[in-house]
């Protein structure tokens, strides 16, 4: 072992178990949603090495599409899946390890934005990630209505935004402030034309007044962040081992706090807690007077936050084997460990507090 080496393996934390209290739940189609994904996946040639293109044949996008979105039919489905594929090579082959500066992508992710605005348009030059999600804007068409295809269109725009800003910070020796970190992380983690795509999956539509309550966007955003919070917790080891990555919460929660990893992991932890427990009372005050058709949205964001988890308790892509043990407990706990009412003290987030109605 390398003296590098040791100081990355010195630098990993244990896994910690999550506190959701969301029911799992698993698409009985979930088998043959990965086959189909997978030989689809292969067929784009997004990725030249072969040993990347082994490492994401086993990431299970069907496992991960089938338990956060366990409802609908296998078609839209399966287009959620082939998303999820494009989304994971374009992260890992043009975003985190390799050398593209914010430059470079900003010029491709314009290219993608301009293929998913107007897919009819000349594609012969496009690149393979670019090329796969034209195709899938296409196929989106059958599916969704053009309310549907403008609300993914623009949830696109909000993700390769994130991604030209992450860039930017991967080519700097310093990191982001936390504030920054969070409203970075929510946009490049891909979840906002995911959860765009609840209402098409699930076969209903939510009125954009419904959409456009502050309480909705509130519950919409948490998602965004604790699924990207989640990542951070159960990704970092590989992400440094792969990587030698320090983009991530607990690092940034480091410099923040003037702490050390574990201590930052801590705190990590507890604000992850306190996010999902406003998850769950902001989620009952709204279902209280929702339509069946936003009941139906709001309980897919919660199980979005649920099956993603379930997915990565068992995705062989964050093993770690070198990595310290799981604390006791495993990977589920049954309380949170910060229950509290009160905003965290970061501002692009705190607003989602005040949505919360005041207790009688």
């Amino acid at each position: 072992m390398t003296c590098v080496e040791e100081q990355v393996l010195a630098r990993q934390l244990p896994a910690v178990p999550f506190y959701c209290p969301v029911e799992p739940a698993m698409h009985p189609g979930v088998d043959v949603l990965n086959d189909l994904t997978v030989d689809w996946m292969l067929r784009q040639n997004l990725d030249t090495d072969e040993h990347q293109r082994k490492r994401l044949a086993v990431c299970d996008f069907g496992g991960l599409t089938a338990s956060t979105m366990p409802y609908g039919r296998l078609e839209p489905l399966t287009l959620m899946a082939k998303f999820h594929a494009v989304l994971f090579s374009l992260d890992d082959g043009v975003c985190d390890e390799t050398d593209a500066t914010a430059d470079l992508l900003a010029q491709e992710t314009s290219r993608i934005l301009r293929a998913v605005e107007a897919p009819a348009a000349n594609g012969r030059s496009d690149s393979p990630h670019t090329a796969a999600l034209r195709a899938l804007r296409t196929e989106l068409e059958q599916f969704a209505s053009p309310q549907q295809v403008r609300r993914w269109t623009d949830a696109m725009r909000v993700y390769v935004s994130g991604l030209v800003w992450e860039a930017s910070w991967r080519r700097s020796a310093e990191l982001p402030s936390l504030n920054d970190y969070i409203t970075l992380w929510m946009r490049a983690i891909g979840m906002a034309p995911t959860t765009a795509m609840i209402e098409v999956v699930g076969g209903f539509s939510v009125t954009d007044e419904e959409l456009a309550d502050p309480r909705v966007q509130a519950l919409t955003e948490i998602t965004w962040t604790l699924v990207s919070w989640d990542n951070d917790l159960y990704s970092r080891n590989k992400e440094l081992l792969r990587a030698g990555d320090d983009l991530n919460l607990i690092d940034v929660l480091c410099q923040e706090l003037g702490c050390e990893p574990r201590e930052a992991l801590n705190h990590a932890v507890a604000m992850r807690d306190r996010v999902m427990v406003l998850h769950g009372r902001l989620s009952e005050q709204v279902l209280a007077d929702a339509s069946p058709e936003l009941r139906s949205y709001l309980e897919g964001l919660g199980q979005f936050v649920r099956g993603h988890l379930d997915w990565a308790s068992a995705c062989p892509r964050y093993s770690v084997p070198s990595g310290p043990a799981a604390q006791p407990g495993g990977w589920w706990k049954r309380h949170p460990s910060d229950a509290g009412r009160e905003p965290l003290p970061i501002p692009t987030i705190s607003w989602w507090w005040e949505q919360l109605a005041v207790p009688a």
